[in-house]
């Protein structure tokens, strides 16, 4: 089971439940994986403007219709 123990923010539980890992995201967003890391696993993580776009982007190849509200605060 994929983040079994682990703090996971909704970013996190979306990636546990599609079987993706943090790599995987960062690979294909192009941002660095401790961004990534932080980004599923500490709540009060708030990406800059061009880390989201480069996230959802990513993220949206997974599901079209997630939206930057599903995972952030902003």
């Amino acid at each position: 089971m994929w983040g079994l123990g682990k703090k996971r923010t909704k970013l996190g539980k979306f990636l546990d439940k599609h079987g993706r890992t943090q790599q995987e995201l960062a690979k294909a967003a192009g941002v660095n994986k401790e961004t990534v890391s932080k980004a599923c696993s500490d709540p009060d993580y708030s990406p800059t403007v061009k880390t989201l776009s480069k996230l959802m982007k990513a993220l949206r190849k997974l599901d079209s219709n997630v939206k930057a509200e599903d995972f952030f605060d902003i």
